[in-house]
């Protein structure tokens, strides 16, 4: 969805363990600046990228992601996955944006709305939550009006959320729902009750990458 260029500083916000960083890393064959408050993630994700064999592309930087237009400046390419979220779909925008150089790009990831007609008892789930979830068109309004160009968007497919992740999840959370510790019980409970919404929310809502772009003086086509 962009264009197959040259990308000399990629940063990745919110990377946790970093799948995506390693992804990017290995596909762009430059390095990627992995950001997370979790040192214990960055540790992993440094572990990960030795083993792989590409430990040169990636550096791990342990902060806010708030701070990122305090440390890079003129990035090429901004990377975030199911993270932006923690400060703001919005504020996330606004902050990043002057961190990004012109003709640069931002891909984004946030939890959409992607149907009309949801089940009340869906949208009760997410009004407690994240009742600040957004239809893509919503989504799109903003980041326009942070100063974006529009590219396009991808919606993260359901076998993603299936396939290494509830599939995983679901037995783990189901042996833990009966354990000595009530901390654990909720927790366990809670994520059950998220699988249960997910079955049955007929693909109303879901992961949406927002591709974006930093103007310039020749700017592409918006859609």
């Amino acid at each position: 969805m962009i264009p197959y260029e040259s990308f000399p500083l990629v940063v990745d916000a919110g990377c946790g363990i970093g799948r995506q960083s390693l992804a990017l890393a290995s596909r762009l064959r430059t390095k990627v600046h992995a950001i997370d408050t979790a040192a214990q993630h960055l540790d992993s994700l440094n572990r990960y990228s030795m083993q792989l064999g590409i430990g040169q592309l990636v550096q791990t930087h342990c902060m806010d992601m708030a701070d990122i237009p305090a440390v890079f400046r003129e990035i090429d390419l901004l990377w975030s996955e199911c993270a932006a979220y923690h400060i703001g779909f919005p504020n996330a925008l606004q902050t990043w944006l002057p961190a990004i150089r012109p003709g640069g790009y931002a891909v984004i990831s946030e939890l959409s709305w992607l149907r009309d007609d949801v089940p009340e008892h869906v949208r009760t789930y997410f009004r407690r939550g994240y009742p600040d979830m957004r239809k893509i068109d919503e989504n799109l309004a903003i980041a326009c009006t942070a100063g974006y160009e529009a590219i396009d968007t991808h919606v993260l497919s359901r076998a993603a959320w299936v396939d290494g992740y509830y599939d995983k999840l679901e037995p783990l959370a189901t042996s833990l729902i009966q354990h000595p510790e009530k901390a654990v019980r909720t927790f366990a409970a809670q994520t059950l009750d998220g699988i249960r919404i997910f079955d049955s929310a007929e693909n109303n809502y879901g992961y949406v990458f927002y591709v974006l772009r930093k103007p310039d003086d020749d700017p592409v086509a918006t859609f």
